[in-house]
């Protein structure tokens, strides 16, 4: 999958394609949304949705944690229609743990590439993706060589010893990346991959993606992982400090030339005790259409999932999102892998 960066979709051509809808939820037209999303740009989006459907919109804002316990706690008496969690390693405990429902629906068939959704059976599909960001590498450029930092796999090169700085092993960011690289390497070889990043770190895993990179413009690392959503937040920052961080790392997309570049999501599913089935259903559809997905990748810096859809940013395109290989392995067997790679981490010694 590559992204070219050049485009918006109007809002009338989101309105026709939705009125048509309106009739057909006359008699119930309410949506109960529990989302870990919190943009103002989503909120544009939800209220466009309910002018155009008649559907209005309750939502329960909180941490997809949050979001989960409450949904577990709620049980069958759960009014939630639509579940909207960030990062495919989420949406599967989600899904594990029976929060979703399998829906079939002919347009999100063809507008989300099936490695961005939940693994389709005879009943459907659970989730889907609708936004997608890069887990990249930002290094220090006057330590570090472009070439020693061309794909994940180097981060266990002994090259870099003392220099690699990332958040938790078992946040879901890298629990998805570490799946990934599993999937792609084997077991034995993914173990001894985790193994030499471990021993290649310069400090213990502490701290957001952000703090790894101004880790990386302090010198305090060489070599960090974060999702571009982060570095693209400091592009286009006015303040001083976050100008000068930049102006001290380089951005690399790993595995151009191999895999591609590990990408992650923000995604949804209708609640497994929906009240509002065909509502949920309609909004599902309507985070596929190209005027909600300039809203819900921009919002937060990232890309869209919907085939051939060209969204315009300058922030991503100034770090080099605008054409980049992306890996097409499913999220949907990414995310089995997880609890395996937890127990390889706690093995080797990623905190």
């Amino acid at each position: 999958m590559k992204h070219s960066l050049k485009l918006s979709a109007a809002l009338a051509v989101a309105a026709a394609s939705l009125g048509a809808q309106t009739q057909a939820f006359a008699q119930d037209k309410v949506l109960n949304l529990y989302s870990a999303r919190h943009y103002q740009t989503d909120e544009v989006m939800y209220d466009t949705f309910t002018k155009t459907t008649g559907i209005k919109i309750n939502r329960v804002d909180a941490d997809d944690a949050g979001i989960i316990a409450r949904l577990r706690a709620e049980g069958a008496a759960s009014p939630a229609d639509v579940i909207m969690l960030v990062d495919a390693a989420r949406l599967a405990t989600a899904d594990t743990q029976g929060l979703f429902q399998p829906i079939k629906s002919a347009k999100l068939d063809a507008a989300i590439p099936a490695n961005l959704r939940a693994h389709a059976t005879a009943d459907g599909v659970t989730w889907t993706g609708f936004s997608t960001r890069a887990r990249v590498i930002v290094y220090d450029p006057a330590r570090v060589k472009a070439e020693d930092v061309a794909t994940y796999e180097q981060l266990a090169n002994p090259k870099l010893k003392g220099m690699v700085c990332t958040r938790s092993g078992s946040h879901p960011y890298n629990l998805s990346l570490f799946s990934t690289v599993v999937e792609r390497l084997g077991d034995q070889k993914g173990e001894a991959w985790l193994k030499g990043v471990v021993d290649n770190m310069a400090r213990a895993p502490k701290g957001g993606d952000t703090d790894q990179i101004k880790g990386v413009a302090s010198g305090e690392c060489g070599v960090a992982l974060t999702n571009t959503y982060y570095i693209a937040r400091l592009v286009k920052s006015d303040k001083a400090e976050d100008k000068a961080v930049m102006s001290k790392v380089k951005v690399m997309f790993p595995n151009q030339g191999t895999s591609g570049t590990h990408v992650n999501i923000a995604g949804a599913g209708v609640a497994k005790h929906a009240k509002n089935r065909d509502n949920a259903i309609a909004f599902m559809e309507f985070l596929s259409s190209p005027y909600a997905q300039d809203y819900f990748a921009n919002g937060n810096n990232e890309f869209p999932t919907v085939k051939g859809l060209k969204i315009d940013n300058p922030a991503i395109k100034a770090i080099g999102g605008d054409s980049f290989k992306a890996e097409t392995v499913p999220l949907g067997v990414v995310a089995k892998n997880m609890t395996k790679v937890q127990q390889m981490l706690d093995r080797v010694g990623y905190k």
